[in-house]
């Protein structure tokens, strides 16, 4: 019997490395995401928006996966994916602001709906990819710091909704330094240096970090955490700034 994982946003640059680590770990790797790829054992193109939007797209992804599956066990369901439109309360567009819910917040709540009865029966696990900007944030990212607040609170509902069934998680990283992260700051290295120093650890996270904590949820040592948030952020969200 194969233990399978579903990790959405497998293409990113924490997805890749989720996909990476479950696989070192022995299990069998279905990636969803909207651009084609070909690090998981399965890779699965499909657009969250649209899988939230179109019931036939639901239902097409569903019937790939049982495929997939046959008969085997999903132990794990990753919900990596996340859009971020950034954008102030006057100028944001409120289709931007449904975008953003459907993606990293409605996409998470269907694919646990989907796939429930099968997490059920292997006493699997939902992990939820969040963000320290559910707890802190700043202008401009209305939609995305929402999106995030209300993930959390999707997974501490979850958790006590699937009761003994299913354990929910959630992890909350700060600034992880991915591709595109890095690439941002490309034209700005004394940006980057003075995001690092921000973080009381001196430096920022790495993908593996994420990654190697959603491994350890994943597993039966684990059994006790649920409903929980957990903040991988370098210690900065302890930290107070303001003037001297």
């Amino acid at each position: 019997m194969k233990n399978f994982v579903i990790i959405t946003g497998s293409n990113g640059g924490i997805g890749r490395s989720l996909v990476t680590e479950f696989k070192k770990a022995g299990f069998h790797t279905i990636g969803i995401d909207q651009q084609h790829s070909e690090n998981a054992d399965i890779n699965i193109t499909c657009d969250l928006f649209e899988l939230v939007n179109n019931k036939e797209v639901e239902m097409h992804l569903y019937a790939q996966i049982i495929e997939v599956l046959n008969g085997n066990l999903l132990k794990i369901l990753i919900n990596n994916a996340a859009v971020q439109i950034l954008d102030d309360i006057e100028h944001i567009e409120l289709s931007d602001f449904k975008k953003t819910m459907d993606v990293n917040l409605n996409a998470p709540f269907l694919l646990a709906k989907l796939f429930f009865q099968q997490l059920k029966n292997s006493r699997g696990s939902i992990i939820n990819i969040g963000s320290i900007h559910a707890n802190q944030t700043k202008p401009k990212f209305i939609a995305y710091a929402t999106s995030k607040a209300a993930l959390k609170g999707l997974t501490q509902a979850m958790a006590i909704d699937f009761g003994r069934h299913i354990r929910v998680n959630i992890i909350q990283p700060a600034a992880i330094s991915t591709e595109m992260l890095v690439d941002g700051f490309k034209d700005n290295p004394e940006g980057l240096k003075q995001l690092k120093s921000f973080h009381p650890s001196g430096f920022i996270g790495k993908p593996e970090d994420v990654s190697m904590l959603a491994l350890f949820l994943s597993k039966d040592e684990s059994q006790f955490i649920n409903g929980a948030s957990i903040d991988i952020d370098g210690g900065i969200r302890s930290r107070l700034y303001d003037p001297d």
